[in-house]
Parts: C-alpha cells; sequence; structure tokens
C-alpha cells in the first residue's frame, strides 16, 4: 500500500468534508470518521508489525517458522493500549485471572532459607497420565512476583491444555550444558541491570513503577525486621526510595558483594549469553522501560547458535496485550504455549544442534 497517496487522499478527503459541514450539517461526523481512518492508517503502518528474529543458527530459525509460527507473525497489540508503560501498568487489571489449585512443597536449603515451589499437578492429563512421564514446566516470576501472578496463571493454564504442568538466564549461562533443563522461554529479561536502572531512575518511569517496586522490596522483608537488623541497617534500607539504593543497602550486603556495581554486573544475564548451553526463546519488547532496547544483546545473541531472540516493536513488560478487549490470551502466553509445545513434541529437532 501507497501510504503517501492514502495520506494525500485522506487530506484532500477531510478538506471537503470540512467545507461542506460548515454550511451542512456533517461537519462532526466527517471529523470523527476522518480521525479513524487516520489512525487505523497509522496504527497498520507503525504499530503493527511482524517482530524481529535474531538466531545465528538457521536451523533453529526453521524450527521455530515451522513448530512455534508465531515468531513470524504480525503482532496486533491491544488498538487503544499499545505503548509499553499503557501496556505494563494496565495488564494485571484487564486480563483474567484463571483458577489454578496448587500444591505446595517447602525445601530447606542448607545456609537456613527454604525454597517455595507451588506445583500444579495436572493429573487429569488425557495425554500424560502417568505422572512419571509427563513433561515437566518450571515457572519463575520476576521482581516481587509470585505464583499468583495473572501471566503466571495463564501460563499454567496453557500448560494444562497441552498436558503439560523461562528459565534464569544467569542460571542457564553458568551451567552451560550442564542441567537437566531441556530448553528455556524468557519473556521481557532485563539484560542489562545498569541500563535498566537507570531507564527506571527517569522521573516518569519512577513515578510509574520504580517506588512502586521499592515499597513492595521493602514490604517483602519488613516482616522480618527484627532478625535482619542484626545484619543490616534496616533504618536505611527502609528509606530507599529506588530499587538502587534499595539494592546498595540490602540486596549487595545480603550476597556478599564489595559493591552494587560489581552486584548489577554479575547479576546482568548480557553477560553470560554467550554460555548458554541449551535452546532458549528470548521475547523482549522494544519498547520496555525495564529493559531499554539499546541494551538488548542482538549482537552476541547472534554469537550463541543456542539464543533466539525475539523482539516486539510494542508490548511493554509483560504486557503484550492484543484484541480489542485482552481479557485472555496475550501474544506472549502464545509464544509461551507453541514454543513448549514446540520442545516437548519436536524437541529431537534441534537438541541436537
Amino acid at each position: 500500500m501507497d501510504w503517501q497517496v492514502l495520506t494525500r487522499e485522506l487530506s484532500l478527503y477531510l478538506e471537503s468534508q470540512v467545507r461542506v459541514g460548515f454550511f451542512g450539517s456533517g461537519v462532526g461526523l466527517s471529523l470523527v470518521l476522518g480521525f479513524g481512518v487516520a489512525y487505523a492508517c497509522y496504527y497498520l503502518n507503525s504499530i503493527a508489525k511482524k517482530p524481529q528474529l535474531v538466531a545465528s543458527n538457521d536451523r533453529f530459525c526453521r524450527f521455530l517458522e515451522e513448530y512455534c509460527p508465531v515468531v513470524t507473525e504480525t503482532y496486533y497489540p491491544t488498538i487503544w493500549c499499545w505503548e509499553g508503560r499503557v501496556q505494563t501498568l494496565l495488564r494485571p487489571f484487564i486480563t483474567s485471572r484463571p483458577q489454578v489449585q496448587y500444591r505446595n512443597e517447602l525445601i530447606k536449603t542448607a545456609d537456613g532459607g527454604q525454597i517455595s515451589l507451588d506445583w500444579f499437578d495436572n493429573n487429569d492429563s488425557l495425554y500424560y497420565p502417568d505422572a512419571s512421564t509427563r513433561p515437566t514446566v518450571l515457572l519463575l516470576p520476576g521482581l516481587t512476583g509470585t505464583s499468583k501472578e495473572s501471566y503466571i496463571l495463564h501460563m499454567i493454564h496453557q500448560s494444562e491444555t497441552l498436558g503439560y504442568s523461562m528459565l534464569l538466564l544467569n542460571y542457564l549461562g553458568k551451567t552451560g550444558r550442564d542441567t537437566p533443563l531441556m530448553a528455556a522461554a524468557i519473556f521481557s529479561a532485563g539484560w542489562n541491570v545498569f541500563e535498566s536502572i537507570e531507564s527506571l531512575e527517569k522521573p516518569l518511569n519512577w513515578l510509574l513503577f520504580n517506588y512502586y517496586l521499592t515499597t513492595c522490596l521493602q514490604s517483602s522483608i519488613s516482616r522480618h525486621r527484627q532478625m535482619l537488623e542484626k545484619l543490616f541497617d534496616m533504618d536505611l534500607v527502609m528509606k530507599a526510595r529506588t530499587i538502587r539504593e534499595f539494592d546498595k543497602q540490602f540486596t549487595s550486603v545480603m550476597f556478599g558483594y564489595h559493591s552494587i556495581d560489581d552486584y548489577y554486573e554479575d547479576a546482568s544475564p548480557c553477560r553470560k549469553l554467550k554460555s548458554i548451553g541449551i535452546p532458549v526463546l528470548c521475547l523482549n519488547s522494544v519498547d520496555d522501560v525495564f529493559s531499554p532496547a539499546h541494551a538488548i544483546p542482538v549482537e552476541t545473541a547472534k554469537q550463541n547458535a543456542n539464543v533466539a531472540l525475539v523482539l516486539t516493536s510494542c508490548g511493554g513488560h509483560i504486557g503484550f496485550l492484543e484484541g480489542i478487549w485482552p481479557r485472555k490470551c496475550t501474544y506472549m502466553d502464545r509464544v509461551f504455549k507453541q514454543f513448549v509445545q514446540a520442545v516437548f513434541e519436536h524437541g529431537n529437532k534441534i537438541f541436537s544442534m
């Protein structure tokens, strides 16, 4: 379609309608229709786009194109809320929360801590009635997230329909091929922590996200304040107004780093991307304020045949809303479902690459 011709024709149409409208009775309707057409043209030309698929391995690319075709299809974000920050803010309130019954398991660690696992056993699976052979999907929520997050619940629902039950990039980068995991899907990764923190400290982003997440982190440790006061200056921790300040006073100290820069250096997945030894699909939106587009390690990803990046023009952070009223499945959910199914049912075509 020649958008310049369309724009010129639209301008001439509006001019003629406005002239007639001033002397007649149709100016209001004409303006509304004209604006609607202009907005639709802008949306189709500038917003709805095919994602960029970055992968050095032709075999991996062909695998995705055949068994996970959603990564090559045009992504049509919700027409009335396609901007990244809006998608990020609205998803928790708009999307439905599927009913999921978990079985909790607590694992005590050698250092006295504990790991809480919420299992969805899917014992009613028709495809895999034998639990010993049923594929397992491990879902790890992001910062301050839990198994009750709407995007986690939707992934559980997608796995249930397939008959089954994203994984930490830093873990995969350290273990290489020495991992029991078959493959991984990573959504909205913060590739470079330094760049992510800098983006979140911009005034609007601090107001919308940074301060809220900081208070969530403080809330998560406040219940243990009496014990933590023996190790940390909790007054300073609770006065933090940014994630950087919280990490400086608490997180980096807790994990034994000499400085917050040392912590952020070690926590940035982009520095371990070359060492990943299993197939990994990473979905990011270039308008995600948690992971700025310029910090996405495109060139590094091209150096590892196990890595494929899918970059959309819109979607925000764990947003990827689509449809007029995005209550249910999102673009991210569809990528998750197709990739997981492809790995378990056709994985032999990429595991030997």
